[in-house]
Order: structure tokens, then C-alpha cells, then sequence
């Protein structure tokens, strides 16, 4: 519980910043999860917690790209299932591994997307016809199954591997690939979730006050995804990627020590 009430309008308002940037492009959980251990949840419970936002902000914005006829539903949850076996794995993990390390080695990743990004446009803008299959490849298995498990470990970053798989093996454009990104999460998380519950990693109270929040930044997201284009969506990606490797790498904190 938080010790003064109005911590949790606050966190509400967080929460809707964090769901538009992470419906958008991804990384939000780099603010909610800092927030959440300030305001004094230990780190696999602010783990844990964060879940359920990101869980109801995933059903909010993959609803509503569905309604926005973005995404099918088949081909959805036939990419997902690999993500779900693999968020299970990542979240037995995540119960106890010091994430430090990883979170080094996924800035790196990020800066090389970043780069990716902007010397080949091309593939994120248009997509590729002819790539997007009723069931999931033994490559794109690896590749979701891999993602997954980093999803269910710690979440933040997620949704920026989830965009390039989706692009780079389904040849999605970028406001088709955060649609299904959305989708996928959504169907993942509830298993991630249980396992944090089972370890009593889960604060409810803070954890829906976030989600309200989530919730409506991941509606807004998704409809300026769709109206405004994949051109404005990969402007995003690129800010919010930049800002987020440079977070993960300690840059900041060495700039500002």
C-alpha cells in the first residue's frame, strides 16, 4: 500500500504514458518498473506487478487494432504460441536472475535495431508481401520462442524485438506489427503472470492503479498508430529506442553522475 493517496493518481498518469509508448513501440516498463520500486516494492515484486498493466494495456490496444481491422486473430495466436512457452520459461527465471547483465546486452541489441531502423526503412514502412503464413515457420518459432523468454523475464525492451521479428521474419509494416505485438503480449502475459502470483511477486492494488492508466494510453496509441501511419510510428520507434539503449548501457547515469 501506498502511504499517501494521492501516489496513486500519479501513478495512474504514469501508467498512461507508459501504455502509449509501449503500444507505439515498446519500453515503457523502463518507467514503471523504476516507479515501482521508489515507490518501495521490492524488484521481482515491481516485476510481477507491472504485469498485470501491461496485461490489460495489451487486451486494450490489440482490441482495439482488431477493431481497426489491423489484425487477424488466427494468424495471431499461432505466432503467439511459441512467446507463451518461452514467457514461462523467462518468468521461473526471473524469480531469482539479477538482470543486470542482460539488461546490457539488450541496449547493444537495441543500438544495432536503431541503426536498422534507419538504413533500411524500407522493410518497416512497406513490409514484405508474401512472408506472413497461417502457422509460424521453424525459424520464426526460434525467434518468438527466444523473445518470449526475455518477455517473461523482465518485459521492459520487449515489445522492440517483438516489432523486428514481426517485420524482419513476417514482413509486417510497422502499424500491422504493433498490432499483432500487442496481441502477442496479450496472450502471453496471463501465463508470466501466474507464476509471479504463485511466488507472491504481485502487488494487486498498485498493479491495477498502473493498469488504468496503461489502459488508456494503449487506446489512444492504437488509434494514432493507424491514422497517422507507419512513417510516424517509426519516428517513435527511433526516439524511444535511442532513449531506452542509452538507459540500459548506464549512459545517462555516467552523463549525470
Amino acid at each position: 500500500m501506498l502511504d499517501h493517496w494521492y501516489l496513486y493518481p500519479l501513478l495512474a498518469a504514469t501508467g498512461i504514458l507508459v501504455g502509449f509508448i509501449n503500444t507505439l513501440a515498446g519500453s515503457g516498463s523502463l518507467i514503471s518498473l523504476p516507479l515501482l520500486m521508489y515507490l518501495g516494492l521490492p524488484a521481482n515484486v515491481a516485476n510481477g506487478t507491472n504485469r498485470i498493466a501491461i496485461l490489460l494495456q495489451s487486451i486494450v490496444g490489440a482490441g482495439s487494432f482488431r477493431k481497426q481491422k489491423i489484425i487477424n486473430l488466427e494468424e495471431g495466436t499461432w505466432l503467439a504460441v511459441p512467446a507463451v512457452i518461452g514467457s514461462v520459461v523467462g518468468a521461473i527465471l526471473a524469480v531469482d536472475l539479477n538482470e543486470l547483465a542482460m539488461k546490457r546486452a539488450i541496449g547493444v541489441l537495441m543500438i544495432v535495431m536503431f541503426f536498422l531502423i534507419v538504413f533500411k526503412p524500407e522493410s518497416w514502412l512497406k513490409g514484405q508481401a508474401g512472408k506472413l503464413r497461417a502457422k509460424p515457420t521453424v525459424w520464426q518459432v526460434i525467434i518468438f520462442f527466444g523473445i518470449g523468454i526475455y518477455g517473461g523475464f523482465i518485459q521492459a525492451g520487449v515489445g522492440f524485438f517483438l516489432l523486428a521479428g514481426l517485420v524482419m521474419s513476417a514482413g509486417m509494416n510497422l502499424v500491422k506489427a504493433n498490432g499483432y505485438k500487442n496481441l502477442i503480449v496479450a496472450l502471453y502475459t496471463p501465463f508470466a503472470l501466474v507464476v509471479f502470483i504463485i511466488n507472491n511477486q504481485v502487488n494487486w492494488i498498485i498493479g491495477l492503479t498502473l493498469a488504468a492508466g496503461n489502459m488508456i494510453g494503449a487506446y489512444v496509441a492504437a488509434k494514432i498508430a493507424v491514422g497517422r501511419g507507419a512513417k510516424f510510428v517509426r519516428i517513435i520507434l527511433l526516439v524511444v529506442l535511442f532513449i531506452a539503449s542509452m538507459d540500459l548501457l548506464g549512459i545517462f547515469k555516467w552523463i549525470f553522475a
